[in-house]
């Protein structure tokens, strides 16, 4: 028993004289740095936002890319600290988790940081400079807040030369926030007070593909689509939209003015977008009187919604067009030249869904020849 004392009180004296080397500063911040680690340890949160719309897929960054935990600095400690209010966990040490904290303003955000989520808060304002540190932001999430846009600083997002994604929707913007970065590749700005959309507004973002503004009060477009050569996808369904956005970029493959009161569309209005894929306009003012005979006419379309309109008569629609929806309108007649202007063996349309629920056509006035013509519909609604 005597020599098993002895040597815990040897071990114990080394242990002493080795912490002895350090000052007392150092310790107090390794230690810190210790119980951080630890807390965090345990901490497994799933990269998350808010996806608006099903037709268009994201990727989430791999924690495998992430940029390797710092080592512990006592004397360069502020970098890599995390603020009280949120969490970075270690194993994605470039993300920042502040959401659905009852947040009334934006914490610090350590220059390391490239993925932030301020969503689910009660954030008002942003204040200038708030990110000015933080020049590394791809992702910057800060939807389902309360922020206004008067509560704004003008260049709040100036210095963030890589950012990729901006989430604002469900806020209280009444215009677009900018100038925005011209990295930027998805805006959502959806569920706001916006009213207009000035032509210059996106004006540089020759970047982004996918903009999000439904549910807003927007009731002019102007030409702001125009400059956007890499657009895949705009989303201006629910607003106040009597004229369609002027000047469609070439890139564009999927169109959303559904609920808005556009009653006519400009002659050739899709052909200057040749992979557009899908145009959804249904709940609009369309009429017959408001479109030419080869409005929709388009190649490249594969899916046109026009149901809840004001159509008197089916409109001409190209032959690769494989679903159309007319239901709720005031159709009368079934007219075979909208989908085959020749029938025969060779010449026949691929629709595949056929809608004219709602209208006032007649079972039996379907005419005799649109077996040969929609020899590949599998749904036909009359």
């Amino acid at each position: 028993m005597p020599q098993a004392t002895t040597l815990i009180l040897i071990l114990a004296g080394l242990c002493v004289s080795s912490l002895g080397q350090y000052n007392e500063e150092e310790d107090l911040a390794w230690l810190q740095y210790y119980l951080r680690q630890s807390r965090a340890s345990s901490y497994n949160y799933v990269p998350y936002y808010e996806e608006e719309s099903p037709a268009y897929a994201y990727s989430y960054p791999s924690a495998t890319d992430t940029e390797p935990e710092p080592e512990p600095e006592p004397q360069q400690a502020a970098p890599w600290r995390c603020p009280q209010e949120c969490d970075c966990p270690p194993n994605f040490s470039s993300a920042m988790y502040c959401d659905t904290r009852n947040l009334r303003y934006l914490p610090f955000v350590p220059s390391r940081m490239k993925y932030v989520y301020f969503q689910n808060n009660l954030i008002t304002s942003i204040q200038e400079g708030a990110f000015d540190n933080a020049t590394e932001l791809e992702w910057l999430a800060l939807h389902n807040n309360q922020i206004g846009s008067e509560k704004m600083g003008k260049r709040v997002f100036g210095k963030l030369q890589r950012l990729e994604r901006l989430y604002m929707n469900n806020n209280n913007l009444t215009r677009l926030p900018g100038p925005l970065p011209r990295s930027l590749r998805e805006l959502h700005l959806s569920y706001n007070q916006i009213s207009k959309v000035p032509s210059n507004a996106l004006e540089g973002l020759e970047n982004l593909t996918a903009l999000y503004l439904s549910h807003n009060f927007i009731f002019e477009m102007g030409a702001s689509l125009k400059g956007l050569k890499s657009l895949i996808l705009a989303d201006l369904s629910y607003n106040n939209l009597r004229k369609v956005p002027e000047g469609l970029p070439a890139s564009l493959e999927q169109l959303y003015l559904e609920y808005n009161y556009i009653n006519a569309i400009p002659d050739d209005y899709f052909q200057v977008s040749p992979r557009l894929l899908y145009v959804r306009m249904s709940h609009n003012s369309l009429t017959n009187q408001g479109l030419s005979s080869n409005t929709f006419n388009s190649s490249s379309i594969l899916e046109l919604d026009l149901s809840y309109n004001r159509l008197q008569k089916i409109p001409r629609v190209n032959t690769n067009l494989e679903n159309l929806y007319l239901q709720g309108n005031q159709i009368n007649e079934f007219s075979i030249s909208s989908f085959c202007s020749v029938v025969d063996v060779m010449n026949y349309s691929r629709l595949q869904v056929l809608r004219l629920d709602g209208n006032a056509i007649k079972r039996n006035a379907v005419p005799p020849d649109a077996p040969l013509c929609l020899r590949r519909a599998t749904v036909i609604e009359i």
